[in-house]
């Protein structure tokens, strides 16, 4: 039972020492050497965090144990086994996290093709976002599924769950450098509200591309957990309702599967719409100020900043009671209604269709905003081609950019949440759904 505690801790130990390379070994000295650097940070982590694990494992299971099976014969697992699924988890992770990065950095081709795609107009930039996004899903799934392959098949649901626990040990590293992109956004703005040089600027312009790039990482570490964390509790949740298979073919599961993988786009609609109105009501309030209040346009007058804060909070607040009413009633009326058969299928379908849309939202929009960064910095013969700022192709930047934003902000982040929410709220309720459940099918004496 201290395994998983162990390995956490040696995480957090793993990850301070991490830290050191960034802020005393290699500094900085120039802005190309700030995203190597961050990158830099995810590998000694893994590296580091790989020796600690075969140390915990050797130190702390005992050389052969037995691990009990929903509908099979108990399995006896040796240390090494549990070794190479929480190692599976670990660098599953550090694979989502350099193929995040390269969708979505602008130092590489993905994000330059489209950027050169705002040459003809916001449409072809929107096509090949999206066609990014797609494209994005593939190597991040490919490793998910090669960690659920290896880690089910050395210590079934158990190595699941410590493969998740493995992709989350160095939780502290990638949660400093997600962190590391808001900031810096948050110090530009302050740098251009306060008048600052143009140098200062285009400064905080460079560690926000950087940021935009470590924030997707991020995402695509909470994706990638979630579904390995959604798995495992899906396991929890087959065996505390009895079900002995979870057979797809059966009408139930399959109606289940689905529905359920129609719930992410669903859920997706309501954040995506809600963003959209929110920022609606925050232009005409814009518009009414200017169109109102004398001298605001000319500058000597300052602008209602509360109202337009209170915009935001207010909606923030009442858009999310939709979408968490659609996480949270499902599994309760779909349990309560068509049992726990259908349910299961539902939870599978959710888990699988989530995963996809969120990890391409995520990276879309993080690789549209960059595009327009890319633009806007004009650091290369290609870039300055593009650019200055207000040309054609980055007015073209600055629509996708819009357009990405509720995507790689609201939408692809809020879906891990979905996927593991109706998963624990399920095994919460799971024995009531076994007993009580299915009141539709029982009507129907199916």
């Amino acid at each position: 039972m201290s395994f998983p505690l162990l390995i956490s801790s040696a995480g957090i130990v793993v990850c301070l020492i991490t830290t050191i390379f960034a802020t005393d070994l290699f500094v900085i000295k120039s802005v190309k050497e700030i995203e190597p650097s961050l990158k830099r940070q995810l590998v000694i982590s893994t590296v580091l965090m790989t020796l600690a694990i075969a140390a915990v494992c050797y130190l702390a299971l005992p050389s052969t144990f037995t691990i009990n099976v929903v509908g099979h014969q108990p399995k006896v697992v040796k240390n090494w086994k549990l070794f190479f699924c929480v190692g599976s988890g670990l660098w599953a992770g550090l694979i989502i996290g350099y193929t995040t990065e390269y969708f979505t950095s602008n130092a590489y081709q993905p994000v330059r093709d489209v950027a050169d795609s705002c040459r003809t107009g916001a449409a072809t930039n929107v096509i090949f976002g999206l066609a990014l996004g797609y494209k994005s899903v593939i190597i991040p799934v490919l490793a998910i599924a090669v960690a659920i392959f290896l880690s089910f098949s050395l210590a079934a649901m158990y190595g699941i769950a410590v493969a998740a626990l493995g992709m989350l040990s160095t939780l502290a590293t990638g949660l400093a450098i997600d962190a590391y992109g808001p900031i810096s956004d948050n110090a530009g703005g302050i740098a251009e509200m306060a008048g600052m040089p143009h140098k200062v600027r285009e400064r905080t312009d460079a560690l926000d591309a950087a940021g935009n790039t470590t924030a997707a990482i991020g995402k695509g570490f909470a994706i990638g957990s979630a579904a390995l964390v959604s798995l495992a509790l899906f396991g929890a949740f087959v065996s505390r309702a009895g079900i002995a298979v979870v057979d797809v073919i059966q009408p139930k599961e399959f109606v289940g599967l689905i529905v359920g993988a129609m719930l992410p786009y669903w859920f997706s609609a309501m954040t995506m719409k809600s963003v959209g109105k929110a920022a609606l009501a925050m232009v005409e309030e814009v518009r009414r100020q200017f169109n109102t209040i004398p001298g605001l346009m000319e500058g000597t007058v300052k602008p209602d900043y509360k109202r337009c804060v209170k915009i935001s909070t207010d909606a923030s607040l009442r858009e999310m009671i939709p979408p968490g009413a659609l996480v949270m009633l499902t599994p309760l009326i779909v349990g309560t209604l068509f049992g726990s058969s259908t349910l299961a299928g539902l939870l599978a379908g959710a888990l699988v269709s989530g995963v996809q849309i969120a990890i391409s939202a995520s990276n879309t929009g993080g690789a549209w905003d960059n595009a327009k960064k890319y633009i806007e910095a004009g650091a290369s013969d290609h870039a300055r081609s593009l650019g200055p700022k207000g040309s054609d192709a980055h007015k073209a930047a600055v629509i996708g950019d819009t357009v990405g934003d509720p995507l790689k902000d609201t939408s692809g982040p809020s879906l891990n949440i979905l996927i593991k929410l109706m998963a624990v709220e399920s095994l919460v309720f799971a024995p009531f759904f076994a007993a009580h459940g299915g009141i539709f099918f029982k009507w129907l004496n199916i």
